[in-house]
This record gives structure tokens, sequence and C-alpha cells, in this order.
């Protein structure tokens, strides 16, 4: 320190020159008060080592960097890609979610649309249905512990409490049920922000405790939604009407996002079908939620759309009235099983279309019991099937205008051909008989319609084996299918049968057997494998009265919206003309109206209208009675019904469908639209 001080005192005149300059003031006291010495100066001043060279070794192996570098870059590139997936490919799917727990969306429901028949009557109405659903979110969650690095999963006391006091106010759904549908959904998926199904048809009384409670169960949820209720003037309206029920997992999982998991759906008939038009366009409200779920404020509104009315072409009147007669014709045989449908044949609208035995959609709407459901499963009647458009029958003798048509068409026969019945047609060593013995003598077109007579159909459709050619199989086909038969009608009912036309190819795959003449002779009158419906048979009559158009059957007559005005009207549609000649339809026509003047219906020419028909007789079992059909229509000069009566296993058309026919006409001609002297 000596040296140092004498070498400052020395120097003190060139301090701050100096680049290694001692500030004034940096020693007191014999202490260094400012350590502005650098400490390079002070080692090389008293390191006696300084001004020799020094070599530092490389002892660094530079090639383990480019592992590293790859190590590294293989991690990055994990990081980045899983940054991507979560950002990019899932990024809405996670907003959403997040989104999900401040702000929400509901729907806002549309009232469902009213239906009426063609003379105002309410068919269906709205009616207010509180129904219970979960937010499962929201509910309180189960907690998880680690015992033993086991995690175990502890039931929310919380969330159970709140489960055994919905039991209790409800009386009908048991804890474990209620914790079933809890865990029917995987809590933080998207599902589980959706409404979750629990109940609906609360009583009043208990919706209205769930309600006030609702503050202490969060995730619960109670609201009012819309039920139907139908009037049912007619029982047998229920296949017509259908019914709605709670959406399934298949429909919506099937539906787009218009609906939700608490939303009904038609499920059945007219319902079920125009449930476009029925359900109208949801609305939205968008709200901001606390963390309980409960609403704080409204963010945007959109108002629903009400879907819209419908007007049916059905006439509840006859409907009505139609039901009565067949049931009253029915206790009397002891019988069990009919079908009727009538359209106006000028445009293809659905008047009346009655199938018995039916059901009271009013238990599926509000939501059937099993013991309910089990005793109409169980029914050997089989009251939720839809004979009217979905059973296929043999189609008898109603078959027989449509052959007569075709082989006047085909210049087979003209309307002076005539042919000698003497009781059926032997053919080798097979007899085809007619169902008079002795036959009928001569007989032409219109007598052979009228008389039902077999063996001049047996004539037209297959020959007689020697010099007279019939139709042949392939131009009965042609022309059954240009009546309509062996597809769909096209009538706005889901579940219409397309009845069955056997052909060649079909006997020969199914049966393994040939084609036989004796198959055409059968396929002539209506038997063997042919097969049709009640609503088939109507529409090709309906070709008859009307002079020459195929019409498509329609159950809707018009739209309407909210407020019952009209948008639009629906006009019949012209599914096919002009394939038989207006002279040749007119023959046919004869020979129907000559069935009511002198033949199988001749009970019904004492009515005050002028009608024509065609009674059948169809065999479908070696063991149970025949069917028993009518098919006509009037009056026969200005046709403004069609008509078709199928009374199964009723053993003879003219026995028991002719008295039901008449019964309908002579209360409608003389009691319901009186014909003007």
């Amino acid at each position: 320190m000596k040296i140092l001080s004498s070498f400052y005192n020395k120097n003190n005149n060139n301090i701050g020159s100096d680049p290694f300059s001692i500030k004034e003031g940096s020693f007191h006291d014999g202490v260094l008060k400012n350590s502005s010495l650098r400490r390079q100066w002070t080692e090389n001043s008293f390191d006696p080592s300084v001004g020799k060279k020094d070599t530092i070794g490389r002892n660094f192996n530079f090639n383990k960097i480019y592992l590293l570098a790859v190590i590294l870059i293989f991690f990055i590139s994990i990081l980045f890609g899983r940054t991507a997936w979560l950002q990019v490919v899932k990024g809405d799917y996670y907003y959403m979610m997040a989104e999900g727990n401040r702000i929400r969306e509901e729907r806002i429901e549309p009232k469902r649309g009213i239906i009426y028949d063609r003379n105002g009557n309410t068919l269906v109405r709205n009616k207010a249905n509180f129904v219970l659903y979960f937010i499962p979110i929201d509910l309180p969650r189960d907690d998880i512990k680690i015992q033993d690095d086991i995690k175990i999963k502890v039931v929310s006391s919380e969330r159970m409490e709140i489960f055994k006091r919905i039991s209790e106010i409800t009386d009908k759904i048991s804890l474990e049920e209620l914790e079933n549908i809890y865990s029917s959904v995987t809590i933080g998926s998207f599902e589980s922000y959706r409404p979750l199904f629990v109940a609906d048809g609360i009583d009043y009384e208990k919706a209205i405790k769930l309600y006030l409670e609702a503050d202490r169960m969060p995730g619960v949820v109670v609201s009012n939604k819309i039920k139907r209720e139908y009037n049912l003037y007619s029982m047998t309206l229920s296949h017509i009407l259908g019914y709605t029920g709670i959406i399934s997992r298949e429909e919506l999982d099937s539906s787009s996002d218009e609906y939700s998991p608490i939303d009904y759906i038609g499920k059945m008939g007219v319902e079920y079908f125009w449930e476009n038009e029925l359900k109208g366009i949801n609305g939205k409200k968008q709200i901001e939620v606390d963390a309980l779920g409960y609403e704080k404020k409204i963010i945007s509104k959109t108002e629903a759309e009400d879907g819209h009315n419908l007007v049916l072409s059905l006439d509840i009147v006859m409907q009505k009235k139609m039901e009565e007669i067949i049931i009253s014709y029915l206790e009397k045989l002891s019988l069990g099983k009919a079908s009727a449908v009538i359209l106006n044949p000028n445009n293809g609208e659905v008047l009346t279309l009655v199938s018995y035995p039916s059901y009271n959609n009013n238990a599926f709407a509000r939501g059937i019991t099993q013991e309910e459901y089990s005793s109409l499963l169980e029914h050997p009647d089989n009251p939720l099937f839809n004979r009217a458009v979905s059973g296929e029958f043999p189609s008898g003798s109603t078959i027989k205008p449509v052959m007569a048509a075709a082989a006047l068409q085909e210049g087979v026969i003209t309307e002076k051909t005539s042919f000698l019945s003497t009781g059926g047609v032997s053919i080798g060593q097979w007899y085809f008989p007619d169902w008079r013995a002795g036959g009928h003598g001569i007989t032409d077109v219109r007598k052979a319609i009228s008389q039902s007579v077999n063996t001049f159909f047996y004539y037209i459709g297959g020959g007689d084996n020697n010099n007279f050619q019939g139709l042949g199989l392939e131009r009965i086909i042609e022309y059954e299918e240009k009546f309509g038969l062996g597809a769909q009608t096209g009538i706005d009912l889901a579940g219409e049968a397309d009845g069955f036309l056997p052909t060649r190819e079909w006997k020969e795959e199914v049966k393994e057997e040939p084609w036989y003449i004796g198959d055409t002779y059968h396929l002539s009158i209506g038997q063997g494998d042919l097969l049709v419906t009640p609503l088939q048979v109507v529409n090709f009559i309906s070709f008859f009265a009307n002079g020459g158009t195929m019409y498509r059957p329609h159950l809707i007559k018009q739209i309407l919206d909210g407020d019952d005005v009209i948008l639009a009207d629906v006009k019949g549609e012209a599914v096919r003309d002009g394939f038989i000649d207006n002279y040749n339809v007119q023959v046919v026509r004869q020979g129907m109206r000559e069935t009511v003047t002198e033949g199988s219906a001749r009970s019904l020419s004492n009515l005050p209208v002028t009608s024509a028909g065609k009674t059948g007789t169809a065999q479908w079992s070696s063991v149970k009675d025949n069917h028993a059909w009518y098919t006509g229509f009037a009056p026969y000069e200005n046709p403004e019904l069609a008509f078709v009566v199928l009374v199964e296993e009723g053993v003879e058309g003219s026995a028991v469908s002719v008295p039901i026919m008449r019964e309908f006409l002579e209360w409608y001609y003389k009691e319901y639209k009186p014909i003007e002297e």
C-alpha cells in the first residue's frame, strides 16, 4: 500500500489523462471508496506471468451438436404440430366449448302448424306440455381422488341430492334412472352443452315445484313445450294424421341442426310426411350465462317462424259416416278387418280413407305405456296397420275393367267380340272354372264386366291355346303397370305399399317353375300372385270415372301460414293419360254401369243417384274365407266420387261390400248432399 500511495503522490498531476487513472477521492483513510480501478490493470500490474503467451485447448466435440439439433427439431415439430391441431383443426370446437362457458345460444321453438279438414274442422291442436331436461355441463360434477396411485371417482353428493329431489317431486323417475340419463353424455364434450331429455308430460303442480326450486339445482331446466292433442271425430283418423313423439337418437343423428334432443317430431301419417311444413323455423337467442349456467343477459335474438297450417282434402263427416257403417256390418258378421277409400276422380283428392281397426294416436302423443303398446302389437287384427294404403291383397274381379280396356286397346277384341261361356275353360288336363256352373252363355265385353264372367277374361288374357291369341303375360304386365299396379301411387303418406306384379322371371327364380298358361289365366281374373292395395284399385277406377286420366292421390288441399292465409293450393297432378282411347274407356264404363243395373251390384240401382261399379271376390287362403271387394263411381254421368270397399274374409263382394257402399251413397245423396231436382 505504501508503494501505491507513493505512486499516487508522484503522479498526482496527471490523474484523468491516463486511461488507467484513479479518480481523486478514491482512497479515504486507507480504504478504497471508488472501484474505478480496472481489474485488468491491477492483474497486469502484479501478475509476474504478464507478457507470456497462453494457448487455450479445445476439449468440446462439435459433432454432437448435430444430434442435439435433430432432437430439438423433433420436439419442436411435435409441439408445433400439436399447436396447429388445437388451433386450426380443432380451433372451432374448443372455441365453442370455451364460449359455451360464457355465451350460449338457445333455440326459440316455433308453434307447430294446425291441421284442418276441407270444411275447416280442427283435427289437431297444440297443448302446453312441461318438459324436464338437463344441461349436463352445468350439473355438479364428480370428484377424482388419488389413493395409492389409483384414481377413484367420487360421485357428487350435491348432484345426487338434486336427483333425489327431482325423483321426489315427479314421483315417477327413480334416482337410478336419472343417474343413467346423466351418464349417457361425456362431460366436457360438445354434447354436454346440449339439452338432455329427462321427462315430459309433467303435471302442472309438479312442474311449478321444479321450476321454483330450479335456482338451487344448477343444470336442471323445466320448459313449456308444445304437445299435440288430436280431435278424433273418427278413430280411423289416427292412421291419417299420425302423431308426434320425442325425437330418437337415430333421428337426431340423421337430421340437421334444426333439432335438439328435447324436440318432438312427426312419427307417422301427415305429421311425418309433412314435417318440414308443420315444424316451422327455429328462432335463436344468444345469452350470457354465469358460472352456474344461469342467464345474465340477452345479447341478440331472432324470432321463430311458426309452422304452416295444413288443410286436408279429407271430409271428416264422410270419414265418420263410412267408419260407422263399416263397424256396424263387421259387428253383424263377426268380422274384424276392413278398409275403404273415396277419391275425387277429377283431381285425386282423398275424401275418405278408413282402415279398421284403428288406434288412439293421443296415447302416442302423450307417451304410450308399455302395457298399452303391447296390447296393440299383440292384437290379432293389427290396429297399427294402415290397411287402405299399406295392405296388399289379391284384387279379385276388380281387375277386370283393366283387362277389358287393355284387350280393346290392343285390338285383341272389339266391343262386339263374343265368347260362349259354358262354365269354364279346359287346357289339357287342367280345368279353369267360371263362378257360375253351366256358364253365362254368349258373352261380350260389357256383359263380361257386369256379370264378372271368368271365361271371357281367360280368353282375352291367355287365349284358348288354339286359334285365339290373348294379350299374353307381357302385355298384361305392361297395361297393369300403366294403370299404376306394382308401384306406389305417390300419396302423401308414408308406408305406402307398391303391391306385386308377378313376372315370368320372378316365378322361375323364386318358385323355380316355368310360367304356365294357367298362371296367365289366374292373372287375368285377379288371382294367383297378383297383389294390390285398396288405394291402387280406387285409383285405376278413377281413370274410368273421369274419362281417361290417372291422377296422383293426395291428402293436402291447401297450405296456410300461421294466420290461415293461403300460401298454396295443391292441385291435382295428372301422371298418365292417353294410353286408352276414349271410345274404349266408354265401353268399359258402360260395362260397369250394367253391373249396377243388371249385374252383381243391382241393389244400388234404386239409389237417388246413378252409379257404376265392379264387385270382386278374392281367394287368398285354402282355409279362410275370401276377401270381399266393391269399387265404382257416382254419379255415372258426371262422377264426383270414386270409391272402394274391402272387407277381409267377407266371403263375397256383392253380399257385404256392396251393401256398405249402398248405405253410404244413400246417406250421402239423401242427407249430406242431396241431389237437386
